[in-house]
């Protein structure tokens, strides 16, 4: 018989505002804070709110303009770069308790550990070895977490993002069946893991409105709707789940993909959209050079401006080569955004994907290419790769960089499309 495992997710509390409290010298706790670019519009979103926002009732990813009027509060732009480099020291403290074998990091601000065989080492329970570490983060970075304890991956982040709000300390406990006794008739459904607005909305077309009524449905009609995500709901449904940390950390999908996505500060028109997309096809495209990789198959997808209830463009395209070169993947994703995009249309999103990457010693040619050039254009492209590790991204720019319109330099400030809080 399997040993029974024992899982525990801890998560950052209101991450991104505590760590501007701390470096304000401010209680994370009580001080009203909202991360958000104040260069921007009032859509713009809050990346986090503080906890003392939150007990007023603010969601923590709303826009500026929905900030409840008559609150004080501070606008911390947003750093990522000081944020990344909290969560690596966070990270370093897992590390005093729990082997990196044993740890999945899910996001920035929250991690799974499975503790199994560190409870008897310890002489601990779980929630006692989960209020060491917490305690341990709290005391060296000032950062609270909360926590999810469960006897699978699934009911530990559920225990988290539901149980745990409700506990005084912070922390919740699940197992199967107290799963079932307290939360199979939870609402909304939407509280639970995976499962979005639009998921619920069907679950509730056919008179679904509770993980009992998943788990008490006809097996037939959920798979008829869901095909085969269905295993998935109804395994949640009654509080499984059979993954397990080294299964996630054995996983190789079949097929690999590098994109980029971007949302415009504005509308761009046609022209103007596509010099953003030659910029984007040219970083990604070293992307490719720096992790040793080509590709054979570009997919875009563009969307137009909000004021517009148009269905985005959206295609893909096979090449003749399979490469790195920024030369010819520029020439093929400015060929694709010539087929699928209106002209007329104003432009405010794109997301551009290079496909079935694979390693570059599987680099093809085609007639119409010369391997001596693309050769050459390699070690350019390798050359430019080690100027902007050593002096910045913004070392060395193109001409297309300067032109009017363009955005690669302030993205180069960015990470993950937000500013970095670096010059």
């Amino acid at each position: 018989m399997e040993k029974q495992r024992t899982y525990i997710c801890i998560d950052l509390k209101s991450f991104y505002a505590s760590v501007e409290c701390i470096e304000r010298g401010l209680d994370p706790l009580s001080t009203n804070l909202v991360v958000a670019d104040p260069n921007r519009s009032e859509k713009t979103i809050c990346l986090a709110v503080s906890p003392s926002l939150k007990e007023l009732g603010v969601p923590g990813r709303c826009r500026v303009f929905e900030l409840p009027k008559g609150i004080d509060y501070i606008m911390a732009p947003p750093r990522m770069q000081l944020y990344i480099e909290y969560s690596a020291e966070i990270y370093a403290i897992y590390l005093r308790y729990i082997s990196k074998e044993d740890i999945h990091v899910y996001s920035i601000d929250e991690v799974f550990m499975d503790v199994t065989n560190y409870l008897s080492m310890y002489q601990m329970t779980a929630k006692e070895l989960a209020v060491t570490i917490m305690t341990d983060v709290l005391k060296t970075t000032g950062i609270t977490a909360t926590c999810g304890i469960g006897s699978n991956l699934y009911l530990a982040k559920i225990a988290l993002d539901i149980t745990a709000k409700h506990s005084p300390d912070k922390i919740g406990v699940l197992d199967e069946e107290t799963y079932k006794r307290t939360l199979w008739n939870h609402r909304p459904l939407t509280d639970f893991w995976r499962i979005g607005k639009g998921i619920a909305r069907r679950l509730e077309s056919i008179g679904i409105f509770t993980m009992e009524d998943i788990a008490r449905a006809d097996e037939d009609i959920l798979y008829n709707m869901f095909g085969v995500d269905a295993e998935l709901l109804i395994d949640h449904a009654w509080g499984r789940e059979p993954t397990l940390i080294e299964d996630i950390k054995a996983y190789k999908p079949k097929s690999n993909s590098i994109s980029s996505g971007q949302v415009l500060p504005c509308d761009y028109n046609y022209e103007d959209g596509k010099l953003i997309v030659k910029e984007m096809a040219d970083l990604l495209s070293l992307e490719l050079v720096d992790k040793g990789l080509v590709t054979d198959s570009i997919t875009l997808h563009v969307g137009y401006s909000n004021r517009l209830d148009l269905k985005p463009a959206h295609g893909t395209m096979r090449m003749t080569v399979t490469t790195s070169s920024s030369r010819l993947l520029i020439k093929y994703t400015q060929q694709l955004y010539e087929r699928i995009v209106d002209k007329d249309k104003p432009i405010r999103r794109m997301t551009l994907s290079f496909n079935d990457v694979v390693d570059e010693v599987y680099q093809q040619y085609d007639l119409f290419t010369s391997p001596e050039e693309l050769e050459k254009e390699h070690s350019i492209q390798k050359a430019i790769l080690d100027i902007k590790e050593k002096f910045g991204k913004n070392a060395i720019l193109k001409g297309m960089n300067l032109e009017k319109g363009a955005i690669t330099i302030d993205r180069n400030r960015q990470i993950g499309g937000h500013s970095s809080g670096e010059n």
